[in-house]
């Protein structure tokens, strides 16, 4: 593999920030329509996933953060019921597995942590991302579940873990 997904780091919250600032701007998700980028905690994910009691690795090629993703307990929804949020991966990254790896091992962290159902939203912009949640066993849902507040993201799918 040439790039190394590991656990984030507090000296990581800049650089994934950035990532998804960047892949954000890249598809026009503009914080001003709801998308991940708009979060308040974008600047502190590490903090933030702590206390959600989920977790978030970033990848890295060549020593440097390209990407990220992480699963947390879905808000709002039973506690059996955890979403996979803030995939995100810089186009030098894309197309060599890393998505793939990083999803499959949330939804191992998520099974061992005893969640049966994994949900998540994304939008038809980002259609790398919804080819692979399809390819992974994702299910498209007639309506969101929990409370993401990310109201823009048209697309919500689901997987039994």
């Amino acid at each position: 593999m040439p790039y190394h997904i590991r656990p984030m780091k507090p000296a990581d919250n800049a650089a994934i920030a950035q990532v998804i600032r960047d892949v954000s701007a890249e598809y026009g998700l503009s914080a001003d329509k709801g998308y991940g980028v708009s979060d308040p905690h974008l600047d502190n994910l590490f903090d933030y996933y702590r206390e959600l009691g989920g977790r978030y690795w970033v990848v890295e090629l060549d020593g440097h953060i390209q990407g990220g993703g992480g699963m947390a307990p879905l808000s709002g929804a039973s506690d059996t019921v955890c979403e996979l949020q803030k995939m995100y991966f810089l186009p030098s990254l894309r197309g060599q597995g890393a998505g793939k790896a990083l999803a499959e091992l949330a939804m191992a962290e998520a099974r061992q942590s005893g969640f049966k159902l994994c949900y998540l939203e994304t939008t038809a912009a980002l259609g790398e991302a919804l080819g692979l949640y399809q390819a992974l066993g994702f299910k498209q849902l007639t309506h969101p579940m929990g409370e993401t507040g990310h109201g823009d993201c048209e697309i919500c799918m689901a997987k039994t873990l």
